[in-house]
């Protein structure tokens, strides 16, 4: 098993390289730029932001200078933030999707081992067939389909919860975004 794991991880290293190199070529070969905003800048100022960033060298070293970078965990400058890096936006995030990741996870072993244990001891009967239909129901829905729909009926039309904003991370604020990443897995495990 443990060797199954270790060729699956290996296995995923040049799928990641395709993506980076894809991604990095897609965003550099698009049109328009980082800069290209609703006005234009002045020539000398767009050539600095250029130079600051790296943009004015070929493409191949670019490339090279940005998979160095990942290599190294360095994932570069933000160029919608000033003054900060990719990392330090990615790490101020962290906290927030780890509380909610992990109420997600926990909160859909608990309901989903509870709801299909109850359905296997019911086999055949009402509660069964509709945990079932509520399973597949869950299964059929995906998360970005199931978070609007959350949003929308909870928050919008029913008013009782927020609909935007961390809030510290208090329970309301917590709620949508658990139950949207929560309730599909739940289906999954209660299956």
């Amino acid at each position: 098993m443990l060797n199954y794991a270790f060729r699956r991880l290996l296995s995923a290293i040049p799928t990641l390289f395709i993506v980076v190199t894809l991604a990095f070529f897609m965003m550099r070969l698009a049109p328009g730029g980082p800069f290209d905003q609703e006005r234009a800048l002045p020539p000398d100022i767009e050539r600095n932001m250029l130079a600051a960033y790296n943009l004015d060298q070929p493409l191949w070293r670019q490339y090279l200078d940005y998979v160095g970078g990942l290599l190294q965990g360095d994932f570069g400058p933000s160029f919608k933030i000033r003054d900060f890096s990719v990392a330090e936006l990615i790490a101020s995030g962290f906290p927030a999707s780890l509380k909610v990741g992990g109420l997600a996870i926990f909160l859909a072993l608990v309901i989903g081992v509870s709801l299909g244990t109850l359905a296997a001891l019911r086999q055949n009967s009402a509660s069964d067939y509709t945990i079932m239909g509520f399973a597949m129901t869950g299964i059929a829905i995906p998360n970005f389909v199931m978070a609007p729909l959350l949003t929308l009926v909870f928050g919008v039309y029913l008013s009782w919860l927020p609909v935007s904003g961390w809030g510290g991370g208090d329970f309301q604020h917590l709620l949508l975004p658990v139950l949207a990443l929560a309730l599909p897995q739940v289906a999954y495990i209660a299956r």
